[in-house]
């Protein structure tokens, strides 16, 4: 009977060690579990500060294109190195450093900072130019034309997409072309015509969303062919062959743009037609007419 008592005794005790060994082994793949998964988002929050910083540092390069003060373009270059420096740290850090993750978090809102009082700066210095405060004026009611129907929607987050997709559509003004003999001089027979220099000026729209953009340029002949080299691009359910693309870093604030078409094919005289296209839109046209 004392035997009994014993085995039994005993195997209760080997139950319960089996079950508090289970338990350890299962708090812990959980621990590992829960490890793993902070060690992903960490991993997810340093790769978002990098594409952060390095957006910042491709702004102020492009700011500085935009303005003529020398002083301004010294500030801005500093910070841009500053930027960069502070990229290439974070590109070093592991996830898993929190301490150095959370300084260079600090250091992420304080570029964003001074980011926006530059843009503000330069916004003051162009409002100097009357031409562009006419322009800053258009846009001003296009942008509070767009938010009064804004206001005015119930509809649903899609709804309210499409109606602001109107005022932040890109447009192409100024736009002139050139035909250029063999000298790099405007020719004024289409015989002599070796290129063509098509040039614009994206206007300035700060509904339109910043980043990169590819804009397409169409050189329709008189007989109604597009000098193409074969590229397409989607327009309206269809594919239109292009003549010249280019990529751009669009900021919302005005921007030259210039393109050039070699010929290598026989051009006949009469009346051409340019189309200027982006983000799907025909945002701009011209024509040009040469005589024999």
């Amino acid at each position: 009977m004392g035997n009994k008592k014993i085995i039994a005794a005993a195997s209760a005790a080997g139950l319960l060690l089996c079950i508090c060994v289970g338990f350890l082994l299962y708090s812990l793949h959980q621990k590992n579990a829960e490890n793993a998964e902070m060690l992903k988002l960490a991993e997810m929050d340093k790769k978002e500060m990098e594409n952060e910083y390095a957006q910042f540092a491709l702004q102020y390069n492009e700011m500085k294109t935009q303005i003529n003060n020398d002083s301004l373009i010294a500030q801005l270059d500093r910070e841009q190195q500053r930027t960069e420096m502070l990229l290439e740290e974070l590109k070093r850090v592991k996830s898993n450093d929190a301490a150095e993750i959370s300084r260079l978090k600090k250091e992420l809102a304080t570029v964003r900072a001074v980011m926006r009082s530059y843009i503000l700066e330069i916004d003051s210095l162009n409002r100097l130019n009357q031409a562009l405060t006419d322009e800053n004026q258009r846009v001003k009611a296009q942008y509070s034309e767009a938010q009064q129907h804004i206001s005015n929607l119930t509809t649903e987050k899609e709804s309210l997409s499409d109606k602001v997709a109107i005022a932040s559509q890109l447009d192409a003004t100024s736009i002139s072309v050139i035909g250029k003999n063999k000298r790099g001089k405007a020719a004024k027979k289409i015989k002599d015509v070796k290129n063509f220099a098509v040039s614009f000026v994206i206007a300035r729209n700060i509904t339109a969303q910043t980043g990169n953009r590819s804009v397409y340029v169409r050189i329709t002949k008189p007989t109604n062919e597009v000098l193409t080299k074969g590229g397409t691009f989607e327009y309206e359910n269809r594919h239109l062959e292009y003549s010249m693309k280019k990529d751009i870093e669009y900021t919302g604030e005005e921007q030259a743009v210039t393109m050039y078409w070699d010929v290598t094919e026989f051009l006949s005289a009469g009346t051409y037609r340019v189309s200027i296209f982006a983000d799907g839109h025909n945002i701009g046209n011209t024509s040009f007419t040469y005589e024999k």
